[in-house]
Parts: structure tokens; C-alpha cells; sequence
């Protein structure tokens, strides 16, 4: 009988990709692998996160769940990886002994080895997918080589390691042979891509290249870094119609002051700049972007000004988190200045505000026609996104339809109500 395994995978979509090829691999090797199953398991393997203080009290708590369940004989071997145990490896040992064993984000081989298993993972072998089958996140690099005052993760993944394009464009290959139609190109840094391995950024090269593999309909960039953004990028974005006209920019604040304290290698100005030339270059492009509120230098007149900026540019989609005061980052200096009064006031008005640009943006898409991929269904109401649209974190779009309309395939929607986050359509008979 084979050995049953039981994957959970915390944290990002880069986290889920090395979920995904580990499970291949394990599966490859004769194991019967599910994810994030409710059924008990003879080995449980949690990829952690701990990128902030929420992320690592999630990924302990679930650790402590399983534990749990070991102790009431439902699970024989835990096992522990990823950024969390990378961090914290010899406390979590001593804390939390039930633990079976410790790996770090780049030990698979190890992890594998511990197991007996025979396959290695590798761009080259298929990965078992847990999101939905029409898509797939594409990791290109690992690692990062910024020192953004307010991230651990070069501390724990590590410097930027582009894939050669021939490894990406094998798993995307892949991917598309196994029905995934649209690609969502993620690194801790999407824009670095290549300079380690060829001297210069290749992103543009990547992406035209990703273009040919047959199957695939939409490509779509995230992560990218505002600083030294690549011009040739931003043409091919705009010339190619397989790429979404979508560029996911976490830009982090605005006030130049703020921004030199964070290490962000931009100011006010150079942001302002860059964000004009993508809209002048992409006219009918939607960016998405991200900021942090509390961090410990940002005075109310710096949140004021950030608050301006994004009433100014009206992004079309906005994230918010609170600083979170992380041990072994530059800015840990500083101390955490900010009370989580004050950092959930800034939070709530940031969403506040987005919320009301948000509606403002979706009734401009009243009447329009949109072309849209079903992900799934509830009864008779059927969600779909966008090309401007991401899964999980963007609009969706809400089909009632009499006719049977299949998961994984494109229709023609017309746009006829809409709140903050939601667009409410009808398909449009061919």
C-alpha cells in the first residue's frame, strides 16, 4: 500500500510552487500525495511562511494542529520546511520536539533523501497542480538581490537566481500540454530576471518567448521592482496580445523620505515618472499595487502625502498591509514606532479611500464587453475574471446564464452593474 502524504502550503504563490513540484516529485517516486486534505495522513509536510509576523503565527499554529494530531495517533511523521523553519530551524526543534525533522527552503534534495524518494524536482517534471487547471504560477527566479529595509526574504532565500529560459520555457511547455491557458510570471523580483545568468535583464526575451508556447492565451507579470523597470518590457506588454495588460508594481509608499529609509532605490518623483510612462506606453493598462502603513519612520505627513498620491493616480487595484517589525531586517533599528492603533486607523483609510476609486473605475466598465475565462461555479451563477484581473486577488466577474457555460474557456461578456470589487455581466451569444 502506498504511503500517504499529506502537502499544506502556506504563504505565497512562490511558496505553492515548490509545493507543487516537491508533491511531483513525490508522487513520481510512489507516493500517494494530497493537498491540504482533511483525512488523516501517515506524513504530513507543512511549507511554511514566515515573512511576517501574522504569516509566522499561522504557520505555527497550524504546525501545533498537527501536532495534535500526532498525539492522537492520526499522523506518524511530521515534517516541517520553508521559510519559517529556514529562520527559526534549531528553535522550532527544541520547542516543538513532535517536529520529525527541519528543512530549509532550498534543502529538497534533503527533504526528498529523508523521504527515500527517488525523483528529484526539476523544471523538467511535472508538477502536481493545486490551483485551478486553467492556470498556473510560473516561478523564474528564486531569491532576491534588493535590501528593501522592511523584507527578510534575501535573508532567507537568499540572492537572486534567475531559471535559464530554457528550464522556464520547458515547465511552461508543460503546463500548456497539461491545459493551463494562462501563465502568472512570479519571483521575489520578476524585473532582475536574467542579470545573474546573462549580464543584463531578459525579461522581455522570457516573455516573448513564453508567447509561442502553443495552448497558452494569457501571460501575466507580477512582483515586478520600480526601480530600474525595463523599458523593453513595457513595448512588449503593449505589442503582444497573449501578455494581460497588467502589471502588478508593488510600490510601498510614496513620500521620498520614506522611501530612502526603506531602501527603495526611488523617489517621489522617479515613481510619478514611471508610473505615467507605463500609462502613456499601455494606455488601457491596470496596474496593481501595494503599500505599507506604520512603518517606523512615516510621520502623518508622510501618510497624507501617500494618501494624495493614490486619490491622484487612481490605481486600479490597491493592497495595504501593516508594518510588521521583523528581526534581522535593516529596519529593525529603528524600533516599531507605530501603535497597531495607529497602523489600523492608516490601513482603514487607505482601503477606505481605494474602495471609493475602485467604484468609480468598475462603472466606467458599464456597457462595455469584455472578454472573460470561467473559473468556477456556484449553482447558477457562474465567476469569471478579466485579462485585468488576477485570481484570488482581483475582480471577479458574476455570470448568471441559462445557457452551460465550461470552466477553463473563454466568452464574450458584457458588463452591466458593478460594486468596489465585483463586475456583474452577460455572456454575448457568438
Amino acid at each position: 500500500m502506498l504511503k500517504k502524504i499529506n502537502f499544506i502550503s502556506l504563504g505565497c504563490a512562490k511558496n505553492l510552487v515548490d509545493s507543487e513540484k516537491l508533491m511531483g516529485a513525490l508522487k513520481l517516486s510512489g507516493y500517494n500525495v494530497s493537498f491540504e486534505s482533511s483525512k488523516p495522513s501517515e506524513i504530513v509536510i507543512i511549507n511554511t511562511c514566515g515573512f511576517i509576523n501574522d504569516a509566522k503565527e499561522e504557520s505555527v499554529d497550524t504546525i501545533l494542529q498537527n501536532v495534535m494530531l500526532k498525539k492522537e495517533g492520526k499522523v506518524h511523521t511530521l515534517i516541517v520546511m520553508g521559510c519559517l523553519s529556514q529562520r527559526y530551524k534549531h528553535e522550532l526543534k527544541s520547542e516543538i520536539p513532535e517536529i520529525d525533522a527541519v528543512f530549509g527552503v532550498n534543502d529538497f534534495d534533503a527533504l526528498l533523501h529523508y523521504l527515500n524518494a527517488s525523483v528529484k524536482p526539476s523544471a523538467y517534471i511535472a508538477r502536481s497542480q493545486t490551483t485551478l487547471p486553467h492556470y498556473a504560477y510560473l516561478k523564474i527566479a528564486e531569491g532576491c538581490n534588493r535590501t528593501c529595509a522592511f523584507c527578510i526574504i534575501p535573508k532567507i532565500r537568499g540572492k537572486h537566481i534567475s531559471f535559464p529560459i530554457e528550464d522556464v520555457v520547458a515547465e511552461a511547455t508543460m503546463l500548456a500540454e497539461n491545459g493551463v491557458k494562462e501563465l502568472l510570471v512570479i519571483a521575489q523580483d520578476t524585473t532582475f530576471y536574467g542579470v545573474d545568468l546573462y549580464k543584463k535583464q531578459e525579461l522581455a526575451v522570457l516573455l516573448k518567448k513564453l508567447t509561442k508556447i502553443e495552448g497558452i492565451e494569457w501571460i501575466r507579470l507580477h512582483y515586478t521592482y520600480p526601480a530600474s523597470f525595463p523599458a523593453d518590457v513595457l513595448k512588449l506588454i503593449a505589442e503582444e496580445p497573449k501578455i494581460c495588460k497588467y502589471i502588478d508594481i508593488p510600490l510601498q509608499h510614496i513620500s521620498t523620505r520614506v522611501l530612502k529609509s526603506m531602501n527603495r532605490g526611488i523617489d517621489k518623483e522617479k515613481t510619478i515618472k514611471l508610473i505615467t510612462k507605463i500609462r502613456k506606453t499601455i494606455p488601457d493598462v491596470a496596474i496593481r499595487t501595494s503599500f505599507i502603513v506604520g512603518y517606523p519612520t512615516e510621520t502623518e505627513k508622510d501618510f497624507k502625502e501617500l494618501c494624495l498620491f493614490i486619490e491622484e493616480m487612481k490605481f486600479d487595484r490597491v493592497g495595504v498591509f501593516q508594518y510588521s517589525h521583523e528581526e534581522g531586517t535593516p529596519a529593525y533599528i529603528y524600533g516599531d514606532k507605530k501603535s497597531d492603533k495607529v497602523k489600523q486607523k492608516r490601513f482603514d483609510i487607505l482601503m477606505a479611500l481605494q474602495n471609493e476609486i475602485s467604484e468609480e473605475i468598475n462603472i466606467l466598465k458599464h456597457g462595455k464587453i469584455y472578454k472573460v475565462i470561467i473559473d468556477t461555479v456556484f449553482n447558477d451563477t457562474y465567476v469569471a475574471r478579466t485579462a485585468y484581473d488576477s485570481p484570488e486577488v482581483d475582480n471577479e466577474v458574476l455570470i448568471n446564464s441559462k445557457k452551460k457555460l465550461i470552466p477553463g474557456q473563454f466568452y464574450s461578456v458584457k458588463i452591466f452593474a458593478s460594486d468596489a470589487y465585483t463586475l456583474f455581466g452577460e455572456v454575448l451569444e457568438n
